[in-house]
């Protein structure tokens, strides 16, 4: 089953309340998506530190074959 944009949003928003966030569906099949997340707790992360910690916010929704979120592109950033 396909995740809806409000669903990534709220999963994300729940590791980082504060944070800039938009979620766009790539091919509008619902299944590939970016994300572009921009919260002051990445500043003085690296870049895979930071997509780290939102993978993990995401709760295993990404895991598998099976997982419910087959394809997100991520771009993380502190803000400017």
């Amino acid at each position: 089953m396909a995740m809806e944009a409000q669903d990534i949003e709220n999963l994300i928003r729940a590791s980082f309340p504060q944070a800039k966030i938009t979620i766009t569906d790539l091919a509008g099949d619902g299944n590939h998506w970016s994300a572009e997340v921009i919260d002051e707790s990445f500043r003085g992360m690296n870049r895979v530190q930071q997509q780290r910690a939102v993978y993990a916010s995401l709760k295993g929704k990404m895991d598998g074959a099976h997982g419910e979120l087959h394809a997100l592109a991520l771009t993380t950033k502190a803000p400017d």
